[in-house]
């Protein structure tokens, strides 16, 4: 069922987004060559609880970190460890949620380690204009495969496949809420947009093929080729007029 939201519960979502937000900007600070990922796990869990929330992700289906480290072909689901250290040229996404006041935001982003080389970079740029071509279509009276049909469009367009396996999703007094939101379709498909509806827009994008595979571990998702992978998202509240980012400072 998709829950349309009051505006005390939107407004929740808003401290949650900002929580999350800020989050970001703490890691950015600390992901350099030499740092592991799990101390990064340790910098958000520390940053989210002295703001008086708590990790969306911790335990969460068994889920054993409080974010997701997901490195170069990693795709999501990266389980921090102190065995991972980033080195110059790696690309990391981190994937946060965050609890405040019984509500989450959701949101990630993948980070160049030191200098890249000029193709992460490019991957890195179109995978977060795939989340602004989609969010362009996130508008009451759209439906939900108008989304997906724009993020599949600019990623093609660049050469690049989004992972099909593995989609966005409703997000508000629980992480995961409908409706699913792919990012592929066919526009005009799929579930109305209706003002107050609260999604997790989030391109995975992929260098090579879109097929993935998942680790022993049964978390981490990684590229079918060993190419590499970037990942953007945000929580978003759908409007009459254009959608409202509510993971934002």
């Amino acid at each position: 069922m998709i829950k349309i939201k009051a505006s005390h519960e939107i407004e929740a979502m808003r401290g949650a987004g900002k929580i999350t937000a800020a989050t970001f900007e703490r890691l950015a600070e600390a992901i350099v060559p030499g740092v592991t990922t799990a101390e990064l796990d340790a910098i958000a869990a520390k940053f989210i609880k002295q703001n008086n929330a708590t990790c969306s992700f911790w335990h969460y289906n068994g889920y054993p970190a409080h974010i997701c480290t997901s490195v170069n072909g990693q795709v999501v689901h990266g389980i921090p460890s102190k065995q991972v250290v980033l080195h110059e040229g790696d690309i990391v996404s981190i994937d946060i949620g965050v609890c405040y006041k019984g509500y989450h935001g959701d949101s990630a982003k993948t980070f160049a380690v030191g200098k890249i080389s000029p193709e992460a970079e490019r991957l890195i740029r179109v995978t977060q204009e795939c989340f602004y071509e989609g969010l362009r279509q996130a508008y009451a009276g759209n439906r939900v495969q108008d989304i997906g049909a724009a993020v599949q469009g600019h990623a093609e367009k660049n050469g690049y496949s989004v992972v099909r396996s593995l989609v966005g999703h409703g997000v508000g007094s629980c992480l995961h809420e409908d409706p699913e939101v792919p990012n592929f379709g066919t526009a005009g498909r799929g579930a109305r947009l209706l003002s107050g509806m609260t999604l997790a827009i989030e391109p995975m994008v992929n260098q090579g093929t879109y097929h993935v595979n998942t680790l022993a571990d049964q978390w981490t998702v990684v590229t079918a080729d060993g190419k590499l992978s970037a990942h953007y998202e945000h929580s978003v509240l759908i409007r009459d007029g254009e959608a409202e980012i509510l993971t934002t400072c």
